[in-house]
């Protein structure tokens, strides 16, 4: 499956988040399966680390975004009028 497209006018060398988590992946697979010697393995771990530190960013500002759409959602729904109760 190709990496997932970044927005145009993106100029950031960092890959995306799903991008990120792939290539974090391929890291762990290489490590554990012994493809790597010591001094690469280093090398790649460090990229890892690299790589999950930015998904961490990610996921922190996504969650913070959440959170303010959720008390704005929430803010909005105490300031609509409620609907004129219906006679029997």
């Amino acid at each position: 499956m190709p990496p997932p497209e970044r927005p145009a006018g993106s100029a950031s060398a960092e890959p995306t988040f799903e991008a990120a988590i792939e290539e974090v992946e391929a890291i762990i697979r290489r490590i554990e399966a012994g493809e790597v010697g010591l001094e690469q393995s280093i090398e790649q771990y460090e990229r890892g680390v690299k790589l999950i530190k930015q998904c961490r960013t990610v996921l922190d500002r996504v969650e913070q975004r959440v959170t303010d759409l959720t008390a704005q959602m929430q803010a909005d729904a105490t300031t609509l009028p409620t609907p004129p109760e219906s006679s029997r």
